[in-house]
Order: structure tokens, then sequence, then C-alpha cells
């Protein structure tokens, strides 16, 4: 059982204020001129507004919870035919054809353990994109300014829905928690420095095109959030 299965329900109203990437998202899948596979897909998030914008998704994720409320939800917005969507671990995503971008959005590969396991994710993104093709990722290395105002406290992230960060700076890991009418659940991230990320990405066979320090394509030049674009050697 995936850690967002009791919280399928809670996770839109959750993540409503998140919306800064989603422009960039659709234009990385517009401009990659075919099918894309996102990585993380939960609700649909991404992928509804990609589909929207006339791009097929197959979309993988963990929580059959979550990849049920994202079939409900495709649905409604008229776009279900483009949305396929499977269960599956982004270490071995259940896909054999070959595209020319997968996404991982809103920090979804900070779910891996290990070097060990995002070397498994980023090989298996490779074998999976066309030659050239790119793998298009967020992520976060946290501040102390952020460490030091949000750890071990209950805060209100929506009306109703409260979120709770417990930080280990030696493990680098943060314990994310929310509770809401809809379900509570707990789930443990792994951060890395923006440098460490660049190593993997090298090693597993890729070509960092772009670092950009926010959705608006800011090069980037120090703080939490880096957005990554790099392409199959």
């Amino acid at each position: 059982m995936s850690s967002y299965d009791p919280i399928a329900r809670l996770y839109d109203p959750w993540s409503a204020s998140v919306v800064e990437d989603i422009s960039f998202y659709v234009d990385e899948a517009l401009a990659a001129g075919g099918t894309v596979v996102e990585l993380g897909v939960g609700t649909g998030r991404i992928a509804i507004p990609t589909a929207m914008a006339g791009v097929a998704v197959i979309g993988v994720d963990s929580s059959e919870g979550m990849l049920a409320v994202c079939r409900e939800r495709g649905d409604e917005a008229g776009v279900g035919a483009l949305l396929d969507l499977r269960v599956g671990d982004l270490r071995r995503p259940p896909v054999d054809e070959r595209v020319p971008l997968v996404t991982c959005p809103f920090r979804a590969f900070l779910h891996l353990v290990s070097d060990e396991d995002r070397l498994a994710a980023l090989g298996a993104v490779h074998a999976l994109l066309e030659p050239g093709g790119r793998l298009v990722f967020d992520v976060f290395a946290p501040s102390r300014e952020d460490i030091e105002e949000t750890h071990g406290r209950w805060i209100e992230r929506e009306p109703g829905i409260d979120e709770r960060a417990d930080w280990d700076l030696d493990a680098q890991t943060l314990t994310l928690s929310v509770r809401g009418a809809q379900g509570a659940s707990s789930m443990t991230l792994w951060w890395l420095e923006p440098a460490r990320w660049n190593a993997l990405l090298l090693e597993a066979g890729f070509t960092v095109d772009a670092c950009y320090g926010w959705f608006d394509r800011r090069p980037y030049a120090g703080g939490e959030d880096t957005v990554w674009i790099a392409s199959r050697r």
C-alpha cells in the first residue's frame, strides 16, 4: 500500500495552491512532439492539463488510489482517452514504449532512498527515451530558514488541511505528514544537493542541458529549488 493511498481524496485540495509548474511542464510536453511518460503522475495535476493541450500521457504511479482519482478527473475533463495510467515503481516503470520526453514533476524523485535507487530510476528513464530524448524533473534541498520555520510544527496548508515537516539534517530526510477530513498519512523524502544530482545524471548517461532555479527558467544561482532538463546521450 502506498503512503498516498490514504490521502488520495485529500491530495487535490492539499496541493490546490501549487500551480506554478503546470504551464512549464505543459510547454515541455508540447515541444516534445509525442507521447510523454510522467513518473509520479498522482491525481493528474500535471497530466490532465497536458492531455487537455492534446498530448498523450503514459502516467505511472505506485498509488492505485491516486490513479483512480486521476482517471476520474481525466474522464470529467474529457481527456480520458489520452491518459494511459499504470501502477508501477519509479525504478522500474512498466513502460515498453520509447518516447521523446519523460517527466517527473513535483519532486517525486525525492521518494528514492539511495543513490542505487536514483541510478536505477535514471537508468530506466534513459532506456525509455528515444535518442536525444529528454528527462525533465524538479527537486529541492531545503534552506536553513525553511527548516527552522517549519520543523516539528503543524501548519494549516489549506483550509482544514494541516501539514507537518520533521527534518533530519544528518540523514537529509524530510518526514512530511498531512491530515484532513478526507484522510491522513506520512511519507519520507530524501534530498540531495544540486551537485550530486548533476553527477548522477552524468553517470546515468545524460547530458545536462539546463538547471533552472524556478519554472520561469531563470538560471540556478543558489536556493532551494532546481529544475533539470537532461538529454539522453
